[in-house]
């Protein structure tokens, strides 16, 4: 059976060898979440354009009143107007929104995140979502066992 130091790859320190404490250093900060490839939870650049068919799916609706406006020209909707909306039921005109997504996957006004064809990007959204699950789980198994 292999030992650590076989397992891992390494070898023990030999007589008069000193540790590499920038290595060290470098795993205390990936350990504790300062550094790594996680990003401390956060992509990495800016989140990529929403996906072709998640944007040529989008409704238009008809704007049936004269107050409402679009929040990225902040210029107000004629009545019977032509408008695109979002799942998250906010609204926009076809251009401004259209010209928008092609930049990045979320909402202007609130953020929802609409699909990308980024599979890293996609892959990373589901990390993350697992990654609170389980710290929700470790909560509520804590609280069931010691409350």
């Amino acid at each position: 059976m292999a030992d650590y130091f076989q397992e891992m790859g390494w070898r023990e320190l030999q007589d008069g060898e000193q540790p590499n404490h920038l290595l060290h250093m470098a795993r205390f900060l990936i350990d504790f979440g300062v550094y790594g490839d996680d990003y401390s939870g956060e992509w990495p650049r800016l989140p990529p354009a929403a996906s072709k068919e998640a944007v040529k799916n989008l409704p238009m609706i008809t704007i049936q009143t004269k107050d409402k406006s679009c929040t990225i020209c902040l210029l107000k909707f004629r009545y019977n107007e032509k408008a695109k909306e979002l799942p998250c039921h906010h609204v926009f005109h076809k251009k401004c929104i259209l010209t928008w997504l092609n930049q990045t996957n979320s909402c202007p006004f609130c953020r929802y995140e609409l699909p990308t064809d980024d599979e890293e990007y996609e892959a990373f959204k589901k990390e993350k979502l697992r990654a609170e699950q389980r710290k929700e789980d470790v909560e509520t198994l804590h609280n069931s066992m010691f409350s």
